[in-house]
């Protein structure tokens, strides 16, 4: 069995792929880009693997780069979560709320936004539950699920966030390469994520609905959650089928552009459900008032 690398090396290397490159990732961990370069070799000299390909112009990940991210990313919240669990069983004279999410919506829209949140309420401590793919649920110590869908839920009172927009995205080399070839989906590999409910949409419905066709659409990269989805397209696998509650910090940051295909609105949007047990819960009323405020809406 291989031995773990040092979580120097990894942390490095995550950083690298969050920041876009390894300039602006030298200026986030306040060091030199030979000291980061000279990280990634021996990362790569420890797996016994190349992690990046260096003949293209931003380096992409291999596949084996792009398989150690998304185990690097999901235990990096796995970790974050852990840390939540444990900051809530020591603060016992803290409030606590507990919300329910799936992995990919707590990944890339909620924790980026917690830390504005725990500056506004350093009183009240957040416990993040995550689910891969089903609906989260309201059990007896969760609070507020967010969910998708179409509202209709009677186990909570229900706030709409936003309603969810659906754009093919990918990285911007790849973006020009689709653009040089008169804007075809023929010369990309689609993204993937396989999920069992049908209220979220596949490439054969966004296809369906927008009267376009792509060749060997049902080939390409198959995930089975967001994460590992938008890692691929974040290191310039594919063609995603990007959400705003997904990549749309990415696409604002850059990291991510739209492929030049027409964006779609699904009949269903993002809520946050309130139990019905915390609607007297005065912190849990605190943080479905931020939750509305983080998603552009006002408090009433």
């Amino acid at each position: 069995m291989h031995r773990l690398p040092p979580l120097r090396l990894l942390s490095v290397f995550e950083t690298v792929q969050r920041a876009g490159s390894a300039k602006r990732a030298a200026g986030d961990l306040n060091v030199s880009m030979s000291a980061v370069s000279q990280a990634l070799r021996q990362l790569e000299d420890h797996i016994g693997a190349a992690l990046f390909d260096r003949s293209t112009r931003p380096a992409g990940l291999t596949e084996a780069g792009a398989i150690l991210l998304a185990a690097v990313t999901e235990n990096r919240e796995r970790l974050t979560e852990a840390l939540e669990e444990i900051r809530v069983l020591t603060s016992s004279d803290v409030p606590t709320v507990t919300i329910a999410c799936t992995i990919g919506f707590a990944t890339y829209w909620l924790m980026p936004r917690l830390e504005a949140f725990y500056l506004d309420h350093p009183d009240i401590a957040v416990n993040v539950q995550t689910t891969a793919q089903e609906v989260p649920r309201l059990g007896p110590d969760t609070d507020i699920a967010l969910r998708y869908g179409d509202g209709r839920w009677d186990d909570g009172e229900v706030r709409l966030l936003f309603a969810e927009i659906i754009e093919p995205v990918c990285d911007p080399s790849l973006a020009r390469r689709i653009e040089e070839n008169g804007g075809s989906l023929a010369s990309a590999f689609l993204i993937h994520v396989d999920f069992a409910d049908r209220r979220w949409l596949t490439w054969s419905d966004y296809l369906a609905r927008t009267g376009l066709k792509a060749a060997g659409s049902a080939k390409g990269l198959r995930f089975s959650n967001y994460v590992q989805a938008t890692q691929a397209a974040l290191s310039g696998h594919g063609v995603m089928l990007g959400w705003r509650s997904i990549t749309g910090d990415q696409v604002e940051n850059g990291l991510l552009v739209p492929a030049g295909l027409p964006p779609l609105q699904p009949d269903n949007a993002y809520h946050a459900v309130l139990s019905h047990r915390s609607r007297k819960t005065e912190t849990a009323k605190v943080v479905m008032a931020w939750l509305a405020r983080a998603a552009g809406l006002s408090d009433s």
